[in-house]
């Protein structure tokens, strides 16, 4: 099913005047533009999933590299490790995009997720004025009452043979009452100069556009394209001692000293081994 064109307003979008819709004209003429990578952007007032749905489009040849996907309310958002993402209408950004980097070698594209971190951070932290950091492989983070909290995550999933289609969700005017878990955030309760979530989209994806450029020119190089030392410059997660819980009930806990050629978390264990995490659930331990 085509996305419908939500961007008339009516009663119930303007139900919280403190969370507008987002304006569609606006965004399509601030993104879509002549040899740029957003080919489409597409609105709809609610959705399961914009994961789902885009790759459910590229499967059936209906959408093309460029092609975003924003949701004003996600009822059935996934995290990693199959986490249920949800928030109240208007309240975050939640939206996908395909990205069908024929020039990269398929064994570097592990490197998308994380590359969707640190332009997903970099452009809202300009737009929002709030320091952000990514703990591996690529949640947002933001303080909070002096707190690191979890503000925001992204999904990565193969779309066709060709595909991938990159998930963001960012929580940005959630109050506290509205928090899903304690350790939850938003930009809003981090501090940010404003929670106009059309700037904040923008933002996100033009810095989006500029890192795939890059990251594509150097045939997915992460290394000769800046993405590694970005990465690396941005993740909170170094430099801490933590637990890696991976696929198949293991545990592994070491201090985090690198992040490697392919993307994956190094972790250095008392054992005196060097082991390096491709998969799994991190938790932050103690602070750096």
């Amino acid at each position: 099913m085509t996305p419908r064109d939500a961007s008339e307003p009516n009663g119930s979008r303007w139900s919280d005047l403190d969370r507008p819709p987002l304006n569609i004209t606006a965004l399509r003429r601030g993104l879509v533009r002549q040899g740029g990578l957003w080919s489409e952007v597409d609105l709809v007032q609610r959705t399961g999933s914009t994961n789902s749905d885009l790759v459910a489009r590229a499967a059936k040849g209906e959408a093309a590299e460029g092609a975003v996907l924003v949701a004003e309310e996600q009822t059935e958002g996934r995290g990693r490790l199959d986490r249920r993402w949800t928030a109240p209408p208007r309240s975050g950004l939640f939206f996908s995009v395909l990205l069908t980097p024929s020039e990269v070698p398929v064994a570097r594209w592990g490197w998308l997720p994380l590359l969707a971190g640190v332009a997903v951070a970099t452009g809202l932290s300009r737009a929002a004025g709030v320091d952000t950091a990514l703990k591996w492989p690529n949640d947002l983070l933001v303080t909070v009452g002096g707190a690191e909290r979890k503000a925001g995550g992204i999904l990565a999933e193969r779309a066709g043979d060709g595909g991938v289609v990159i998930g963001v969700g960012v929580n940005v005017s959630l109050k506290d009452d509205e928090l899903p878990v304690p350790t939850a955030g938003s930009l809003g309760l981090a501090g940010a100069v404003s929670t106009d979530r059309d700037p904040l989209l923008r933002g996100a994806l033009r810095s989006l556009e500029d890192w795939y450029g890059k990251w594509r020119a150097a045939e997915g190089d992460a290394g000769v394209c800046g993405l590694h030392e970005a990465y690396a410059a941005g993740c909170a997660t170094l430099g801490r001692v933590v637990r890696a819980e991976l696929p198949g009930d293991r545990a592994v806990v070491g201090e985090a000293v690198a992040v490697d050629g392919d993307g994956r978390l190094v972790l250095a264990t008392e054992e005196g081994v060097q082991e390096p995490v491709g998969a799994g659930d991190i938790v932050h331990l103690r602070p750096a």
